[in-house]
Protein backbone atom coordinates (compact mmCIF):
# COMPACT_ATOMS: atom_id res chain seq x y z
CA UNK A 1 0.00 0.00 0.00
CA UNK A 2 1.26 3.47 -0.93
CA UNK A 3 -0.12 6.39 1.07
CA UNK A 4 0.17 9.81 -0.57
CA UNK A 5 0.04 13.15 1.21
CA UNK A 6 -1.30 16.48 -0.02
CA UNK A 7 -0.83 19.86 1.60
CA UNK A 8 -3.89 21.95 2.49
CA UNK A 9 -4.36 25.73 2.87
CA UNK A 10 -3.79 25.15 6.59
CA UNK A 11 -0.11 24.51 7.43
CA UNK A 12 -1.19 22.51 10.50
CA UNK A 13 -3.37 20.08 8.52
CA UNK A 14 -2.21 17.40 6.09
CA UNK A 15 -4.30 15.21 3.81
CA UNK A 16 -3.36 11.49 3.73
CA UNK A 17 -4.69 9.48 0.75
CA UNK A 18 -4.44 5.69 1.28
CA UNK A 19 -5.63 4.77 -2.23
CA UNK A 20 -8.68 2.92 -0.85
CA UNK A 21 -12.13 4.05 0.29
CA UNK A 22 -12.23 5.73 3.71
CA UNK A 23 -15.81 6.92 4.40
CA UNK A 24 -16.98 6.31 0.85
CA UNK A 25 -20.06 8.43 1.43
CA UNK A 26 -20.09 11.34 3.89
CA UNK A 27 -17.47 12.62 6.34
CA UNK A 28 -16.67 12.39 10.05
CA UNK A 29 -14.62 14.63 12.34
CA UNK A 30 -13.00 13.93 15.70
CA UNK A 31 -11.52 16.79 17.73
CA UNK A 32 -11.04 15.04 21.08
CA UNK A 33 -10.61 11.52 22.43
CA UNK A 34 -14.23 11.35 23.57
CA UNK A 35 -15.64 11.85 20.08
CA UNK A 36 -12.97 9.51 18.67
CA UNK A 37 -14.21 6.57 20.78
CA UNK A 38 -16.61 5.69 17.92
CA UNK A 39 -13.65 4.81 15.68
CA UNK A 40 -10.72 2.57 16.71
CA UNK A 41 -8.45 4.23 14.11
CA UNK A 42 -9.37 7.77 15.21
CA UNK A 43 -8.71 7.01 18.88
CA UNK A 44 -5.22 5.67 18.02
CA UNK A 45 -4.42 8.69 15.83
CA UNK A 46 -5.64 11.14 18.52
CA UNK A 47 -3.22 9.52 21.00
CA UNK A 48 -0.22 10.58 18.89
CA UNK A 49 1.43 13.48 20.68
CA UNK A 50 0.72 16.75 18.85
CA UNK A 51 -2.35 15.52 16.92
CA UNK A 52 -5.34 17.81 17.55
CA UNK A 53 -7.90 16.47 15.08
CA UNK A 54 -8.80 13.63 12.72
CA UNK A 55 -11.12 14.03 9.75
CA UNK A 56 -12.40 11.25 7.47
CA UNK A 57 -13.35 12.14 3.91
CA UNK A 58 -14.66 9.81 1.17
CA UNK A 59 -11.14 8.66 0.21
CA UNK A 60 -8.78 10.55 2.51
CA UNK A 61 -7.88 11.22 6.15
CA UNK A 62 -6.95 14.77 7.21
CA UNK A 63 -4.74 15.02 10.30
CA UNK A 64 -4.49 18.34 12.16
CA UNK A 65 -1.71 19.11 14.63
CA UNK A 66 -0.84 21.81 17.12
CA UNK A 67 1.48 24.57 15.90
CA UNK A 68 4.34 23.55 18.23
CA UNK A 69 4.76 20.01 16.84
CA UNK A 70 6.66 19.33 13.61
CA UNK A 71 5.23 17.17 10.82
CA UNK A 72 8.58 15.35 10.77
CA UNK A 73 7.73 13.99 14.23
CA UNK A 74 4.07 13.10 13.54
CA UNK A 75 4.09 11.78 9.94
CA UNK A 76 5.93 8.46 10.49
CA UNK A 77 3.46 7.42 13.23
CA UNK A 78 0.45 8.48 11.15
CA UNK A 79 1.77 6.57 8.11
CA UNK A 80 2.31 3.42 10.20
CA UNK A 81 -1.17 3.52 11.76
CA UNK A 82 -2.96 4.21 8.47
CA UNK A 83 -0.96 1.49 6.70
CA UNK A 84 -1.75 -1.05 9.42
CA UNK A 85 -5.46 -0.17 9.53
CA UNK A 86 -6.21 -0.10 5.80
CA UNK A 87 -4.12 -3.23 5.11
CA UNK A 88 -5.96 -5.20 7.79
CA UNK A 89 -9.46 -4.57 6.45
CA UNK A 90 -10.71 -3.62 9.94
CA UNK A 91 -13.93 -1.57 10.11
CA UNK A 92 -13.56 2.19 10.51
CA UNK A 93 -16.26 2.38 13.20
CA UNK A 94 -17.25 0.17 16.11
CA UNK A 95 -20.79 -0.23 14.75
CA UNK A 96 -23.04 0.82 11.87
CA UNK A 97 -24.89 3.11 14.30
CA UNK A 98 -21.64 4.92 15.18
CA UNK A 99 -20.85 5.38 11.49
CA UNK A 100 -24.33 6.73 10.76
CA UNK A 101 -24.15 9.18 13.67
CA UNK A 102 -20.66 10.43 12.70
CA UNK A 103 -21.56 11.55 9.18
CA UNK A 104 -23.08 14.96 8.37
CA UNK A 105 -26.89 15.07 8.47
CA UNK A 106 -26.93 18.84 7.97
CA UNK A 107 -27.74 19.07 4.24
CA UNK A 108 -30.47 16.45 4.25
CA UNK A 109 -33.55 18.32 3.00
CA UNK A 110 -36.44 18.02 5.46
CA UNK A 111 -40.19 18.38 4.90
CA UNK A 112 -40.15 21.34 7.29
CA UNK A 113 -37.48 23.25 5.30
CA UNK A 114 -38.56 26.36 3.42
CA UNK A 115 -37.79 26.60 -0.30
CA UNK A 116 -34.88 28.95 0.48
CA UNK A 117 -33.32 26.60 3.06
CA UNK A 118 -33.71 23.65 0.66
CA UNK A 119 -31.87 25.63 -2.05
CA UNK A 120 -29.09 26.59 0.40
CA UNK A 121 -28.63 22.95 1.44
CA UNK A 122 -28.63 21.81 -2.19
CA UNK A 123 -25.90 24.31 -3.16
CA UNK A 124 -23.78 23.49 -0.10
CA UNK A 125 -24.04 19.76 -0.85
CA UNK A 126 -23.47 19.84 -4.62
CA UNK A 127 -21.23 22.89 -5.19
CA UNK A 128 -19.47 23.89 -1.96
CA UNK A 129 -18.78 20.58 -0.19
CA UNK A 130 -16.86 18.93 -3.09
CA UNK A 131 -14.58 21.99 -3.46
CA UNK A 132 -13.80 22.15 0.27
CA UNK A 133 -13.12 18.40 0.37
CA UNK A 134 -10.39 18.96 -2.24
CA UNK A 135 -8.60 20.94 0.50
CA UNK A 136 -9.12 18.20 3.07
CA UNK A 137 -12.08 19.78 4.86
CA UNK A 138 -15.86 19.97 4.95
CA UNK A 139 -18.67 22.42 5.63
CA UNK A 140 -21.66 21.93 7.91
CA UNK A 141 -24.95 23.84 7.59
CA UNK A 142 -26.00 25.28 10.97
CA UNK A 143 -28.96 27.51 10.16
CA UNK A 144 -30.53 30.41 8.27
CA UNK A 145 -31.48 33.49 10.28
CA UNK A 146 -34.50 35.79 9.78
CA UNK A 147 -32.18 38.54 8.52
CA UNK A 148 -30.79 36.38 5.70
CA UNK A 149 -27.54 35.10 7.25
CA UNK A 150 -26.48 31.53 6.49
CA UNK A 151 -24.64 29.98 9.46
CA UNK A 152 -22.04 27.32 8.69
CA UNK A 153 -19.22 25.49 10.41
CA UNK A 154 -15.96 24.65 8.66
CA UNK A 155 -14.34 21.30 9.53
CA UNK A 156 -11.17 19.31 8.91
CA UNK A 157 -8.28 21.35 7.47
CA UNK A 158 -10.58 24.42 7.25
CA UNK A 159 -11.15 24.46 11.02
CA UNK A 160 -9.22 27.39 12.51
CA UNK A 161 -7.46 28.09 9.21
CA UNK A 162 -6.56 31.76 8.70
CA UNK A 163 -7.70 31.61 5.06
CA UNK A 164 -11.14 30.23 6.01
CA UNK A 165 -12.60 33.75 6.26
CA UNK A 166 -11.50 34.44 2.67
CA UNK A 167 -13.07 31.11 1.61
CA UNK A 168 -16.33 32.07 3.30
CA UNK A 169 -16.56 35.60 1.97
CA UNK A 170 -15.08 35.39 -1.53
CA UNK A 171 -16.34 31.92 -2.41
CA UNK A 172 -19.31 30.60 -0.46
CA UNK A 173 -21.02 33.89 0.36
CA UNK A 174 -20.71 35.26 -3.16
CA UNK A 175 -22.10 32.09 -4.71
CA UNK A 176 -25.06 31.74 -2.34
CA UNK A 177 -25.98 35.43 -2.73
CA UNK A 178 -25.77 35.10 -6.52
CA UNK A 179 -28.15 32.13 -6.75
CA UNK A 180 -30.44 32.90 -3.78
CA UNK A 181 -31.52 36.58 -3.43
CA UNK A 182 -32.81 35.94 0.12
CA UNK A 183 -29.24 35.27 1.33
CA UNK A 184 -27.58 38.46 2.64
CA UNK A 185 -24.39 36.95 4.04
CA UNK A 186 -22.60 33.92 5.49
CA UNK A 187 -21.06 33.63 8.95
CA UNK A 188 -18.97 30.92 10.54
CA UNK A 189 -20.06 29.37 13.82
CA UNK A 190 -17.03 28.81 16.05
CA UNK A 191 -16.55 26.41 18.95
CA UNK A 192 -15.41 28.10 22.16
CA UNK A 193 -11.79 26.96 21.73
CA UNK A 194 -11.75 28.09 18.08
CA UNK A 195 -13.05 31.54 19.07
CA UNK A 196 -10.28 31.85 21.70
CA UNK A 197 -7.59 30.74 19.21
CA UNK A 198 -8.84 33.17 16.55
CA UNK A 199 -8.90 36.00 19.09
CA UNK A 200 -5.29 35.25 20.12
CA UNK A 201 -4.23 35.12 16.44
CA UNK A 202 -5.82 38.54 15.80
CA UNK A 203 -4.08 40.00 18.88
CA UNK A 204 -0.72 38.67 17.62
CA UNK A 205 -1.31 40.13 14.14
CA UNK A 206 -2.19 43.51 15.69
CA UNK A 207 0.93 43.45 17.88
CA UNK A 208 3.16 42.63 14.90
CA UNK A 209 1.53 45.41 12.87
CA UNK A 210 2.11 47.89 15.70
CA UNK A 211 5.76 46.84 16.06
CA UNK A 212 6.23 47.22 12.29
CA UNK A 213 4.68 50.70 12.51
CA UNK A 214 7.04 51.71 15.33
CA UNK A 215 10.05 50.52 13.28
CA UNK A 216 9.00 52.74 10.37
CA UNK A 217 8.52 55.74 12.68
CA UNK A 218 11.97 55.35 14.21
CA UNK A 219 13.71 55.46 10.81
Amino acid sequence: MFIQTETTPNDDSLKFIPGVEVMGDGTAEFTDTRSALKSPLAIRLMRIEGVSGVFYGPDFVTISKDAETSWAVIKPEVYAMLMEHFSSGQPLFRSDEDREAAGPQDTRILDTDSETVAMIKELLETRVRPAIMEDGGDIEYRGFSDDGIVQVKLKGSCRGCSSSTITLKSGIERMLMHYIPEVKGVEQILDQEEAIALNEFEKLEQRLANEHGHEKDSR
